[in-house]
């Protein structure tokens, strides 16, 4: 049985994904790890502003089948592959923020490239504005399987740290527990809003 605080932890993180306004028209997934075997997603086509604990699918992590026959998020197989990929990752939060997807779309170079700014020290292991942080875009696909291991394959070969872009789809991001991943998400997206702005008084 899943962690029930945890559970409730990432309905209260949904409510405020939604009240931010990024997941809009029942868009984004989020999903916590049961163990190793099973996580739990968030069903398709529900309001992300006003799930409950109920709304939550349980998911085999190796081949993402949900033994109720109620239908996970689209991406189910994105989550279950950053529980494969990552055995610290315990939350994921899948959302689609105007920043992040205007941004996964004007950078056409594979990787987001941010520096200098302070709440880079929001993600997990960054100790100063002097780093540059770099956020991976795969170009989107409704083929998630392929898309999926399109990143396996990335991820491989360099590391891939709190979260990934899609182009003109949104951020995907995650963390030890629903605290951390709520970080990254708050703390990527104002980091997305800063770079968007530089880059417009810039031009």
């Amino acid at each position: 049985m899943t962690n029930n605080l945890q559970l409730h932890e990432l309905v209260n993180a949904c409510h405020w994904i939604g009240q931010k306004g990024w997941s809009p028209a029942t868009g984004g997934n989020m999903s916590l790890r049961e163990d190793a075997q099973w996580c739990w997603l968030s069903e398709s086509g529900k309001d992300k502003g006003s799930l409950t604990t109920a709304d939550f699918l349980q998911v085999s992590i190796a081949d993402n089948h949900a033994p109720s026959g109620r239908k996970p998020s689209a991406e189910t197989g994105l989550h279950t592959l950053i529980y494969r990929l990552f055995p610290e990752a315990n939350a994921v939060l899948h959302v689609h923020t105007v920043n992040a997807t205007v941004l996964s779309r004007i950078e056409h170079a594979p990787e987001l490239l941010i520096s200098g700014f302070e709440m880079q020290k929001s993600l997990r292991g960054q100790t100063t504005h002097l780093d540059t942080v770099s956020i991976a875009i795969f170009d989107n696909a409704q083929d998630i399987d392929a898309l999926a291991h399109h990143i396996e394959h990335y991820a491989q070969e360099r590391p891939l740290n709190y979260g990934f872009l899609l182009r003109g789809h949104g951020l995907t991001c995650w963390g030890r527990d629903v605290a951390e991943a709520r970080r990254h998400l708050e703390g990527l997206e104002f980091l997305f809003e800063c770079e968007m702005q530089r880059r417009l008084l810039e031009k």
